[in-house]
């Protein structure tokens, strides 16, 4: 998963710096190759992305209740001394 995000970013980077070079001479297809690049950046590559990085967490160590309140309050106190 981690090399398919690497390479899908590349291949969106490079798909906007070939956009923006094409634009300058056909606008109509530059703007096309822009567009389809944004457009896999923020359907596939954003959401696989957030997937990678929080498959193996526990969204409960990060809600804000009275245990990690408490947690926090002791790791401030340990901090001062």
């Amino acid at each position: 998963m981690k090399y398919f995000l690497i390479i899908l970013f590349f291949a969106v980077a490079i798909a906007l710096g070939v956009g923006f070079y094409i634009k300058v001479d056909d606008e109509a297809t530059g703007k096309l190759i822009i567009g389809l690049s944004l457009m896999v950046g923020f359907l596939v590559l954003m959401p696989s992305f957030i997937y990678h990085r929080w498959k193996d967490k526990d969204v409960k160590d990060y809600m804000l209740n009275k245990e990690n309140i408490m947690k926090m309050h002791e790791y401030q106190k340990k901090k001062k001394l």
